[in-house]
């Protein structure tokens, strides 16, 4: 914790990119709009309004192509004639492209111009989901999915970017607010695949994303501000440099970890309710369950607030509340199997909990080292993604053995784990300020 403590007490200077001037003339800007009465929003946050909305679009659009397929792995499995253990591997596959995204393309945005790295993912995204929108085959399928999977995390090098443009005192609101749009992409891409998937078939889904993509690349290049790379270690190094930095910086190994038993009750959640709905006591339809998946969004709402409460220093007590409420989550979630209420009110409590421990985690982890916010956000991102890919496998386990009860039953005992775990931490510092 000793990094965060010096960056809070030199005002965050430490290791400013060399082309730092450039980026203050964008903030100077902002100020300017706002003298002239253009926005008053700009001058509280230190960022143009327009360009914060645009950061959040961007990383819920890319984010999205991660989730399109689920819903649709019913079609695929008859169109391509494949058994229902092949066509989920399409899901695995696409995840796997995330996490070796995750691994080695996010730590390049350190070393290398952020807004040309941006435009050429964009742009092999939209190459890869072309190519699944036209495929004749699933191999050729599988192939694209598992690119644009590893393309796709995009969303996870502009989160940084809006966290290095932002003032200290308003950083957690500008990350809130574009992390905002990013769950908001991950909680609609369902609906939004069922929705069209329906109408116009599945090839449209991958296709229409193929357009936003390459929409998406000009417009960010166009209205980015131009930020150097922080680091000139050759790209191997960057590896290895990432991995140490969990070793160096133990705020960030704990972050993981909290956010890894968070993301674990709620993929298992989102992976196994669709059985819920879809069972003899609901008879949902997909594009019901696409249409369920909306109550979840409405959770997308207290990432602003996370924020706010970031920058007031509060990340401590609001970490231990958000775990708690994972919890509380999860014990109504076993008495939703009978009342739709009870299930949507958990799944909306839930997402909650976990985006405000996200971006609460984020906060924390940005201010360890203003040189290395890429390659901190891909430990932390790879850390808790384990954890999601272990609680939706665990989840579907849990929900053949047991039925919801089992699931609701393994939703709360994560999170309240990583509530012990936070006990620890509290009673570490507060024996650290008796000693003082």
């Amino acid at each position: 914790m000793t990094d965060i403590s010096n960056h809070r007490r030199i005002g965050g200077s430490i290791g400013a990119p060399p082309n730092a001037d450039e980026t203050m003339n964008v903030l100077q800007s902002s100020r300017d709009d706002h003298t002239s009465g253009r926005s008053t929003g700009t001058a509280e946050l230190g960022v143009p309004g327009w360009l914060v909305v645009l950061l959040a679009a961007a990383s819920g659009m890319t984010v999205a192509n991660l989730y399109y397929a689920q819903p649709l792995l019913s079609s695929l499995r008859d169109v391509f004639h494949v058994g229902e253990a092949a066509a989920g591997g399409l899901i695995t596959l696409t995840q796997v492209g995330y996490v070796l995204g995750m691994l080695l393309l996010v730590p390049l945005g350190d070393r290398l111009e952020k807004r040309r790295l941006i435009t050429v993912l964009l742009a092999v995204t939209t190459l890869a989901l072309l190519a699944a929108g036209l495929a004749t085959s699933f191999p050729m399928l599988l192939i694209a999915s598992l690119i644009s999977g590893g393309t796709s995390v995009v969303a996870q090098i502009l989160v940084p970017f809006a966290a290095s443009l932002a003032p200290d005192h308003t950083r957690g609101r500008i990350v809130g607010r574009v992390m905002s749009g990013l769950l908001t992409g991950i909680l609609l891409s369902r609906t939004l695949s069922s929705l069209v998937s329906d109408v116009a078939g599945w090839r449209v889904v991958y296709l229409g994303s193929a357009v936003l993509m390459a929409l998406l690349a000009p417009a960010l290049h166009a209205a980015l501000p131009r930020q150097a790379a922080t680091t000139a270690i050759p790209y191997t190094q960057v590896l290895r440099s990432t991995v140490r930095l969990v070793r160096v910086h133990p705020a960030l190994l704990r972050r993981g970890l909290y956010q890894a038993a968070m993301f674990g009750a709620f993929s298992a959640f989102w992976t196994t309710v669709s059985y819920v709905l879809t069972g003899p006591r609901f008879h949902y339809s997909p594009v019901g369950v696409g249409v369920f998946a909306l109550v979840g969004a409405a959770g997308a709402a207290v990432a602003p607030f996370a924020g706010r409460w970031a920058d007031r220093e509060l990340v401590r007590p609001m970490t231990g509340a958000g775990l708690a409420a994972a919890a509380v989550a999860f014990a109504v979630a076993g008495l939703g199997q009978r009342h739709i209420l009870l299930l949507a009110l958990a799944a909306v409590l839930l997402d909650m909990a976990v985006q405000t421990t996200l971006i609460l985690g984020q906060h924390t982890v940005y201010q360890l080292d203003a040189n290395a916010r890429a390659r901190l956000n891909s430990a932390f991102i790879a850390l808790f993604f384990v954890g999601g890919a272990l609680g939706s496998q665990f989840g579907s386990l849990a929900f053949h053995a047991g039925g919801w009860t089992a699931v609701a039953l393994l939703g709360t005992a994560l999170p309240v784990l990583a509530l012990l775990y936070w006990a620890t931490e509290f009673r570490d510092r507060t024996r650290v300020a008796e000693n003082a």
